[in-house]
């Protein structure tokens, strides 16, 4: 029997779960408060968590998952968010290398 079956279905699960993106997303404050939870992110995803999420929520810390039990009830005591600052965050830094 040839390998090209088990090969071609990992391929398809590599391919699946490439697509898969997180359904809630919660951010804690420092004193473990839920300062934010919906199905948006409350950063710009494509950039390093780290660089935009002390914009929006300073000492906070941002959780996401799969799993969009409660997310259905928004919450956003957020002082900023990306989306109400134009121009607020900084554009990536240039490429070095």
């Amino acid at each position: 029997m040839s390998a090209f079956p088990y090969a071609a279905i990992a391929l398809v699960a590599a391919f699946a779960s490439q697509s898969a993106a997180a359904a809630c997303y919660l951010v804690y404050a420092p004193n473990q408060e839920i300062i934010y939870r919906a199905s948006t992110p409350p950063v710009d995803m494509s950039r390093e968590i780290h660089e935009t999420l002390p914009q929006v929520a300073p000492g906070g810390t941002l959780v996401f998952s799969l799993n969009d039990q409660g997310c259905e009830l928004a919450i956003n005591k957020l002082p900023l968010t990306s989306t109400s600052v134009r121009g607020g965050m900084r554009p990536a830094r240039a490429d070095r290398g």
